[in-house]
């Protein structure tokens, strides 16, 4: 097995890990900040700022970035321009925070929601997912969800599949040409007491799944044959995506909490390691060339 390599470090919760055009994106959810980082130079930038705690990040047809401001329940976009405007406002479907999204290549969002107010330990309810279409425009299409988070699109498919936290499994829906998503159905079982958080995927359609409370990294097939398990020694494994020149280093994101108040250490960073199979290269093959 491949040792694990420290990269960046000095942050307090990084999510909403993507690859997209050659650099690693991600958020920092308790500082407000975006990155562009270059693994290769160990180089990083911050992109955008915002007074909300971020979470998951996407791409529009002109490049623009879309990131998930979970507090307000608003999903932002980052213009050309360098500036920040409300793209889509959910704050009117659901009074909960919202969380991880996911966008295809025309520019349809799909966007978890909490279901409930997490952070005051209230108690627990459904989980909503909403479609946001490439004009902004918002709908709930799912409204029964275990704490929806970390969202992929399968290679060479329409089936989204959705990480469930407190349910230990990622479940999976067919898009049709309308953006709704039917045939609701278990994709994997994970072994007990997982928590999927972030989710990634690779060519082969294998899912990666950071298991957040129980500091482990997870690789699942349809159905829920596991064929590997990295270990991240206690801290909260918060997300997780494949990339680098060849598709093939997983960045492993970890905090050693996933409270605001017990992050102020900075203790966050983000591990590599290589894997075997590589992840989806068309989505960024295309994202170069636009």
């Amino acid at each position: 097995m491949s040792e694990l390599s420290l990269l960046f470090s000095d942050l307090r919760f990084p999510e909403g890990a993507r690859w997209h055009d050659d650099h690693l994106w991600f958020s920092d959810m308790h500082t407000g900040q975006v990155f562009k980082a270059n693994p290769v130079a160990r180089s990083i930038e911050e992109v955008a700022a915002v007074d909300d705690q971020p979470s998951g990040l996407g791409w529009l047809p002109d490049g623009s970035l879309l990131v998930s401001c979970m507090i307000d329940r608003k999903v932002r976009r980052l213009g050309p321009d360098g500036r920040l405007s409300v793209f889509s406002d959910v704050s009117g479907l659901t009074a909960a925070p919202i969380n991880d999204l996911v966008t295809d290549d025309t520019g349809r969002t799909f966007l978890g929601g909490f279901g409930y107010d997490l952070y005051a330990d209230a108690p627990r309810q459904p989980g909503p997912i909403f479609r946001i279409d490439a004009d902004g425009r918002a709908a709930c299409v799912e409204d029964d969800m275990v704490f929806p988070n970390g969202m992929v699109i399968l290679p060479g498919t329409s089936t989204l599949v959705v990480a469930e936290t407190w349910a230990a499994r990622l479940s999976a829906f067919d898009i049709d040409e309308r953006g709704a998503l039917t045939g609701k159905r278990v994709w994997a079982e994970l072994p007990p007491g997982s928590t999927p958080d972030g989710i990634c995927v690779d060519e082969a359609g294998g899912v990666w799944v950071s298991s957040i409370a129980t500091s482990q990294f997870l690789r699942v097939e349809a159905g829920g044959r596991l064929t590997r398990t990295i270990e991240v020694d206690g801290r909260c494994a918060t997300d997780c995506v494949l990339g680098g020149p060849n598709g093939t280093t997983l960045f492993l994101l970890t905090s050693n909490s996933w409270q605001p108040t017990e992050t102020t250490g900075r203790a966050g960073r983000i591990e590599a390691v290589e894997v075997d199979i590589p992840g989806r290269r068309p989505d960024s093959d295309k994202e170069n060339r636009s």
